[in-house]
């Protein structure tokens, strides 16, 4: 288990960022019923996790080529997207979801300069929509896009198989598989509890139907 991943996961439970509760789970808003909830915006409350997380990710960073513009993806990959240009002293942007109704309809807040080469910053992969949709954004500008880095990730199949797709390379602080192990080795959860969250993660929609039909 890389001990990054599994510091990032530790400090994500101890302050609820990352809340797991399979017996009674979460409703997203997609309607899901997800026995999982992440709200990484959770980090910037608490100062040494803040800072650990914006060292890490200046670290996971060096994995992607070189990159001269930081851009995070609205609304939760602003914050920590702005602590990684700060860190290393580059310019930033961020994505909107959607264009502005009003004034100069942007897109694209803060300047993308021609040549420039963006990491983009997202808080939270699930099936890397957002994601992926803003590199797409990016890319309409005729920029180049290095790729895309997380602090967490729920390593959906569906998210590997669309960023693959896009051809869009992503790193992530921390994962699923290692936010379970690290649960279980802490007592945080049972043992059964360990085998629900994997089938939830295994078929999120079949987990969740038959969660509905109990």
């Amino acid at each position: 288990m890389n001990k990054t991943n599994q510091a990032v996961a530790q400090k994500l439970l101890q302050i609820n960022a990352i809340k797991l509760s399979p017996k009674n789970p979460f409703t997203w808003a997609s309607g899901l019923n997800s026995p999982i909830y992440c709200d990484n915006r959770m980090i910037l409350s608490f100062p040494e996790v803040r800072t650990y997380v914006g060292d890490q990710l200046v670290e996971t960073s060096k994995q992607f080529e070189h990159f001269n513009h930081v851009s995070g993806v609205a609304t939760a990959g602003i914050a920590h997207g702005l602590i990684l240009a700060e860190k290393l002293g580059l310019p930033f942007s961020y994505v909107r979801s959607k264009a502005k109704a009003h004034g100069r309809q942007n897109l694209i807040e803060g300047s993308i300069e021609e040549g420039s080469k963006v990491l983009l910053v997202e808080d939270l992969i699930s099936t890397g929509g957002s994601a992926l949709q803003a590199v797409q954004a990016v890319r309409d500008t005729g920029v180049e896009v290095v790729g895309v880095l997380a602090i967490f990730t729920y390593e959906f199949e569906r998210a590997k198989n669309a960023f693959a797709e896009a051809n869009c390379p992503y790193h992530t602080l921390s994962n699923y598989t290692t936010l379970l192990e690290t649960s279980l080795n802490a007592n945080y959860i049972s043992e059964e509890e360990y085998l629900t969250l994997k089938q939830w993660n295994a078929d999120p929609h079949k987990w969740s139907d038959a969660f509905i039909k109990k």
